[in-house]
Formats: C-alpha cells, structure tokens, sequence
C-alpha cells in the first residue's frame, strides 16, 4: 500500500474562477505533497476582476463537514483562507481548540485581490477573541496586519509594520507573517515575527502584476511544508519562494487579475519540492 501523504485540512470559500479559495489551496497544496481536506465556508460569484456576490454557508454545515473527515483521517496541519461569518469563525475556533497540537495557520482574507470586503469589523474582533490564541502562524498583508492590530483609521495610518505584528501577537498568535506587497517600497519584504520580535526579513523583486490567490497559495504552501514536517522559519522561507515562483509564472486567462500557476514545475520548471 503506498503511503499516504500529509493531510491538511482547509477551511476557505469557493471561488469560481479557480484563481483563489479552496481552488488555490488545494493545487498548492497538492503541489507541495499534501493531500487537502476541502471545508466549503463560503460560495462567491465572482472571476478575476471582481465579486458580484457571497454566501456564507450555515455553520452547523461547515462545523459536520469539518467533524465528520477529522473522524475518518488523521491531519498534519489546519489552514483558515475566508471564514465566512462569525458563527463559521466561532466553529472553526472550537475544532481548532480540541486539536491543540495540529499546527493551525491563517490567511485572514478581508477582500479580494480586487478589493472587494469579506470581512466586517465583528468578524475581525472574533478572529482577535476566537481564533488567534490557537494560531500557530498568522499570515497578513500589510494593509490587514494594521487593520487587524488596531479599530483606529488614524492610527492604522501611521502604524508601522512592526508596530502592527506586535499589535498583533498580544491577542495570543505565536507567529505572524506579514507580506509587504501593498507597501510603496521598490521591492517586496517580507517579514516574520515572534513574541520577541523580528525572526527574518525575505526582500523580492516587485512583480509588473496584481494577482488574484497569491495570499492563498503562500499560505496554503506553508501549511503544506509544516505539514511535511519542516521547521518553521525555514517553512517560511521556501514557502515564500515557491509563491514567487508561482507569481513568475502566472497566466491572465481572464480579462481580470493575472493567477499564480501553482504547477509551474510540470510546464517545464523545476520540481518545487527538490
């Protein structure tokens, strides 16, 4: 019998244009060696120029889709993408509290790549309350992480990154990734932060594009590397890379955003696993 690879499972919307949600999450996931365990939070009309609608599914839905395949299988890790509702949160919350030791890693998606709103000022204040005591790794963009450390408009204005990842930790995360794409800098840094501070500082090359799933696939391919076993600060780092490869080689199918192609190595590239 062949062995079984690493399971993780995934709560995220669906998103139609395949470009993020559960779609991104799964080929990231299964390009890294991970199977993934689908929990459906959401339904979205949308493609890669925008949303038009969004439905959250009912939570005692999400809550048996969630128990019934974590009766049935053993899972590495647990990766949050969209989380639909404060009720769906308040669920995924009490899973993750009884498997205390499946490391737990959340993308907190408050909109689209195109910017439209997931997330209200309640079901940020859940996240905080809720979910973000279990997290073993959090990863924000920038423009999130600020929102996330504080209410305040005026002061998530002037609050630096490092300002907003410490914000942060306080509400009991242990690590937080926050992604410097939405910054005016020449290139894109990356940084992580523990309870004590900075722990690494990743600089890339700015890409000409926007793209839609890009905070899916980076951290769906984290969870996919710390499912397989490997520390974490260097989880961050290859996962980073094997995001930017993704970015490099991106596809515009659409008349929208350009999407991260999570199996460039099977067009030609190298193995992102080797």
């Amino acid at each position: 019998m062949n062995e079984t690879p690493p399971i993780v499972l995934v709560f995220a919307g669906n998103d139609p244009s395949g470009g993020a949600g559960l779609s991104a999450d799964l080929a990231a996931l299964g390009a890294l060696g991970c199977h993934g365990l689908p929990v459906v939070t959401a339904l979205t009309v949308q493609d890669t120029a925008g949303m038009e609608d969004f439905l959250a599914i009912d939570a005692e839905m999400v809550s048996d889709q969630a128990r019934f395949v974590l009766e049935d299988m053993q899972i590495a890790a647990i990766k949050v993408g969209v989380v639909g509702s404060v009720e769906n949160l308040t669920v995924i919350a009490e899973i993750a509290a009884d498997y205390p030791e499946v490391p737990l890693i959340v993308d907190p998606v408050f909109a689209t790549g195109g910017g439209d709103e997931f997330a209200s000022d309640d079901l940020i204040s859940a996240m905080r309350e809720l979910l973000l005591p279990h997290t073993l790794i959090l990863t924000p963009n920038s423009l999130e992480a600020r929102r996330l450390a504080s209410d305040d408009p005026d002061e998530q204005e002037t609050m630096s990154i490092d300002e907003a990842a410490l914000g942060i930790l306080r509400f009991g995360c242990e690590h937080v990734l926050v992604t410097g794409t939405h910054e005016n800098t020449l290139q894109v840094t990356n940084m992580l932060f523990g309870r004590g501070g900075r722990l690494r500082v990743d600089t890339w090359e700015r890409l000409p594009h926007s793209y839609h799933g890009s905070g899916c696939t980076l951290a769906s391919a984290l969870a996919a590397l710390l499912a397989n076993g490997m520390e974490l600060p260097q989880a961050v780092r290859e996962a980073q890379a094997y995001t930017y490869q993704t970015l490099l080689n991106a596809y515009r199918p659409g008349m929208g955003q350009h999407l991260p192609d999570r199996l460039y190595w099977m067009r030609g590239e190298e193995d992102p696993t080797e």
